[in-house]
This record gives structure tokens, sequence and C-alpha cells, in this order.
């Protein structure tokens, strides 16, 4: 199990520590329903190193991103970000991403969930037949994410970095907190505003950053959070999670992810994704609140109210700002309209649920 550049601080602090992706990670502190508050309301602070980075160079750089991602990536300048995924053959989903645009035409970073690093190394590396330079620094990069409403506040006494103005999937590089060459981006996962901090540093410059984040931080309150609640905040914007609601065998249409896919370019299984986009999907996934007493959890099975299957389950929690149990999943078509009653099956009982628009947090 991989230890990251805090793993020590998170130890110190009484951390709740597990294995996630391969990685000793805190799941909670005080609590998640604390820690989640504190996001929302102000500012928390989350170790997310486990991460995977790619930079990408070279005069085919470009290229090679269009060709496997679904995002038209032509469209970045200096600076700017954007969601995307990497489509498989079968009309699945090898892995969602962010894709910086370091340098226009010529420098990108990857960024790919902690499971996936070496899958989509390979994916990535498979297709790269025109020489791209490609280095993985994953190991080498320390990121973490400072969220809430008063992030930006509290960490521009850090830098001279205009973070107050930073918009919504742009970046800008400088010094950060005593060290140089940091890339601050506004990409946040939370919904809760705030920015991600990239940074090469020994354990000791990690923990110099962590404990500077913590000291600007301190007159809103700042807590250091957890994976448990960036789980609760993402599922209350309807955000998907890799490996529960986007996976190698969901299609990116039926995951509502069409606005990251751009058929004005080719890229890896395009003709059969435009097919399903064309034809229409026969499962959908939706957001649903329980109307019945009960927390849906992932792959419990969605039925009728005459007890007929319709779909599962991929993520639902109790959620911490709305004080009701929420969830996402996958249904047929027939029922992925706004205000269909489904069945959640918990413990061979039927609870009532109802679908709902997202994000279920309007702030």
């Amino acid at each position: 199990m991989k230890n990251t550049p805090f793993t020590e601080i998170h130890k110190s602090l009484g951390a709740k520590m597990a294995e996630f992706a391969g990685y000793n990670m805190p799941i909670s502190y005080t609590g998640i329903n604390d820690e989640h508050a504190a996001v929302r309301n102000s500012i928390g602070v989350f170790d997310v190193s486990h991460m995977g980075e790619f930079i990408l160079k070279g005069e085919n750089a470009l290229d090679l991103i269009q060709r496997v991602t679904s995002n038209d990536a032509a469209k970045l300048t200096n600076g700017k970000a954007q969601y995307s995924c990497l489509p498989n053959n079968e009309g699945g989903i090898v892995d969602d991403l962010l894709v910086y645009c370091i340098e226009e035409n010529k420098v990108y970073m990857l960024v790919v969930n902690a499971s996936n690093i070496e899958k989509d190394w390979n994916w990535i590396m498979q297709h790269n037949t025109a020489g791209v330079e490609m280095h993985n620094i994953s190991d080498k990069t320390a990121l973490v994410a400072v969220q809430g409403p008063n992030a930006m506040k509290a960490m521009q006494k850090l830098t001279e970095m205009d973070l107050i103005n930073l918009q919504y999937y742009t970046f800008c590089k400088g010094s950060f907190a005593g060290l140089d060459n940091v890339l601050v981006s506004a990409t946040g996962y939370t919904g809760a505003g705030g920015i991600e901090i990239y940074f090469e540093g020994s354990q000791a410059e990690s923990e110099m950053v962590w404990n500077k984040i913590m000291e600007a931080g301190e007159e809103y309150s700042i807590k250091p959070c957890g994976l448990g609640c960036r789980d609760t905040l993402r599922l209350e914007m309807g955000f998907c999670l890799y490996g529960n609601d986007i996976d190698d065998t969901t299609n990116p249409i039926e995951a509502g992810l069409g606005w990251i896919t751009k058929f004005t370019k080719d890229f890896t299984n395009r003709a059969a994704i435009e097919k399903s986009k064309t034809d229409g999907v026969s499962n959908k996934l939706v957001g649903f609140e329980m109307i019945d007493k009960g927390i849906p959890r992932h792959d419990y099975v969605i039925k009728t109210i005459n007890g007929e299957t319709i779909g599962k389950v991929s993520s639902g929690t109790q959620s911490p700002s709305l004080n009701k149990a929420i969830g996402m999943g996958y249904v047929t078509k027939d029922y992925a309209v706004l205000g269909s009653e489904i069945y959640i099956e918990v413990r061979d009982k039927l609870l009532k649920a109802i679908v709902v628009k997202m994000p279920f947090y309007k702030g």
C-alpha cells in the first residue's frame, strides 16, 4: 500500500485511514457530516495525491489527445482545462479525466483516477503512434484540494497569483506557500468552489505546504477532510465516480456525458457512440430522492411497484446538506423521466423513490 507525502500528518491528526486504489488514505477525521458541512459552509482541505498525472509533449500531443478523448481539446488555450473521458472499443469508458493545456498544441497534463493510472497509461501509450513524449509524473506529484466558499480568500494569502478571479476550469502557475512552479486550478469535485494545488516536493516541503494552508485557513475554521465527505459532496452535485457510476461497460451517452462527447472530430469508437446518441439508449443514468425511509447503496436493484427489475443503483447516500437519502442509478428509458416513481430493493423490501433533476444540492 502506497503512502502520500501527507500520510504521517493524517495519522498525527487521528484520521481514520483505509486502503483506496492502492493508497493509504484518510476516510474521515472528525466525521463525514462535520467535514461535509465545513466544505459547504466555509473551507476544507483534501489530500488527493493518489490521483494520476501524465504529461504529454510534442507537436503531435494534441492529435493524440483528440484521438483518445471524447471532448474537443482543440478548443483549449493556455491556462484552460476540460473534463473528458477515454472511450474504449466496445462503447464503454476506460476512465474519465481532466485535460490541462499548459502550452497550446504542445504540452498537456492529463489527470486520471488513481485506480486507473496503469490502465490509462497503457491505453494512451497503445495509441501513441506518432512519438508523443509521455511522462507519468503521478508518484512525484503532490495534490491538495482546498474546497469551499472561503477557499480562494484564505489561499490568496499564500501567493501573488490572482486566485480570487480564477475562473472555473482554468489554472495558473507560479509560487505558492514558498514553493515555485506550482499549478493551481479551479476544477473542483465538490460543487463548493475552491482550488486544486499540484506541486513536486519532498515530504518535508509537502508538509510545510499543508501546514501553511491550515494556518491561512484558520480564521475560516478550516478542517482537514477525508474521502468520505468527498463522496457525499460530489454525489449531491450529481458528479460521476468511476467504478460506481461509469466504467468499461457504460456508454457516455447513457451516463449523461453527451456534453463532453463531441462528434466534430474522430476518436475511439466514435461511430458506435454517435449511433447511440442518434438512435437513443435503452438505459439512462438518473438521480433520485428516497420517499420511503432507507439509504440506497451501490448495486441495489431498482424495480417497479410490481417488482419488475428496471435497473441498479450506482451511488447512494444520506445527503448531509439536504437531510434526505439520495442516489444515482441506471434505469430503463421509460423510467428515466423526471417524476417517475421507482422502487429500491433494500433487505427484501421495496422502498419508494422519485426521479429528480440533478444536481440534488442547488446551493
